[in-house]
């Protein structure tokens, strides 16, 4: 079953394919193509073959997608597809759910809502631009605050919105540095839409700059004590497997971070309820930036 709509879905998409070209990619006789075919005829699928130079296998133009080749599960998972991107906030998810909802006779369940501004503050605006500026492949230009709060104006080819350690990133192809970057959005200000559209880059070409940006970071394993104050942290930021309770209350937590200032910042986040057991270096490091901060307070 998953083969033959996975047929009509080529059918759909490409408008006319032979049977060897069918058979090479779901790597079955052309015999059996050919049975396939005969299958989703007798399901009342349009489906017909041309022979001869140019011929092949097509559907009827007009033809549209038949509920009854999705069992109640696929529908079911399509519906909630759709309903994940509807909560992010494109216009069009709406009109495209309900127009599904209808065609399944399946009743949406509103199973998640997500809501990218600050408590207290209005831009999920930000969220459906960048989605728009993906799809239209248009350069966008914004001003960026880094880790250390130092301000920069990007021209961006947008690439992809991405989810990590719990927050939301823009990862683009940055024209100011001729190489793929993450932006993380909550840094992003003043977003404006460039008269410039981009061509998509290679695959290959992206994976070898995500591998070389990958290489650049030092990853570092570090091993933190924890005041019982907070748990509720612990919790929340580390994976079960990593986290040890003691006797006395306080955790053992250990984290693999890519070592910069976003990580020393993490860290004091903590104030005086975390301790920084291995490596020596970063124990070093902290007690160094604290002494440094207290001096201002004498």
């Amino acid at each position: 079953m998953n083969r033959l709509f996975e047929i009509v879905y080529v059918l759909l998409s490409k408008g006319r394919v032979t049977a060897k070209e069918l058979s090479e990619r779901f790597e079955v006789s052309q015999r059996t193509i050919y049975r396939d075919i005969d299958a989703l005829s007798v399901a009342g699928i349009p489906v017909y073959t041309e022979k001869g130079k140019g011929g092949g296998i097509s559907l009827l133009p007009g033809f549209t997608l038949n509920q009854s080749l999705l069992t109640e599960k696929e529908q079911e998972e399509i519906i909630s597809a759709l309903q994940a991107l509807e909560a992010v906030k494109p216009k069009e998810m709406t009109q495209a759910l309900t127009k599904l909802s209808a065609v399944f006779n399946t009743k949406a369940v509103n199973w998640i809502d997500v809501d990218f501004s600050d408590w207290g503050r209005e831009d999920n605006e930000l969220f459906s631009k960048l989605k728009t500026a993906i799809f239209d492949k248009i350069v966008v230009v914004f001003d960026y605050y880094s880790a250390k709060g130092e301000k920069t104006n990007r021209s961006v080819e947008p690439m992809q919105l991405f989810f990590k350690h719990r927050a939301w990133y823009l990862k683009g192809f940055c024209l100011s540095r001729q190489n793929i970057r993450l932006f993380k959005l909550t840094r992003m200000k003043n977003l404006i839409f460039t008269e410039q559209c981009f061509n998509e880059r290679s695959s290959s070409m992206i994976l070898s700059e995500a591998l070389q940006n990958e290489k650049n970071y030092n990853y570092i394993e570090l091993r933190l004590k924890i005041a019982p104050e907070m748990a509720y942290r612990v919790y929340d930021e580390f994976e079960p497997h990593n986290i040890k309770k003691l006797s006395d209350g306080n955790f053992i937590s250990t984290v693999v971070f890519p070592e910069d200032e976003w990580m020393y910042g993490y860290i004091m986040s903590f104030g005086d309820y975390i301790e920084v057991l291995e490596p020596v270096h970063i124990r070093e490091f902290i007690q160094e930036r604290l002494k440094k901060a207290l001096k201002k307070y004498i």
